[in-house]
């Protein structure tokens, strides 16, 4: 399982041998952090202690981001969609947070990675 907070945050998950799950979340972004960054930093780390999480990768710019959780199962997937705690941040998020986003849920089949010695 990888460890993936803000203050020690691996550039990418180190995910198992396929086929695992992929949650891609794309935002736009209101002005202002508006307490964004703490509620982010709480869930990656409630993320991170779900039954099924395999790691994130993250990236953002002043107003649109991509963060891609990895997930062993769909079941998984399904009961971080609907941890209570996180519910409170998606409806945040509706109401303050995101001018838009999107959320696609892939099955990953077939990964490589490279790496610099």
């Amino acid at each position: 399982m990888a460890s993936n907070t803000e203050n020690h945050q691996p550039a990418l998950a180190d995910t198992p041998k396929p086929p695992y799950y992929a949650v891609i979340f794309s935002t736009t972004r209101t002005e202002g952090d508006n307490g964004y960054s703490d509620i982010a930093q709480r869930m990656l780390e409630l993320a991170s202690q779900q039954e099924g999480y395999l790691g994130v990768e993250h990236a953002r710019d002043s107003d649109a981001g991509i963060t891609v959780s990895y997930w062993s199962s769909l079941e998984a997937i399904r009961l971080w969609r609907n941890n209570a705690e996180h519910q409170l941040a998606q409806k945040k998020g509706i109401d303050t947070f995101y001018k838009a986003f999107a959320t696609r849920i892939c099955k990953v089949e077939r990964d490589s990675f490279f790496e610099k010695p």
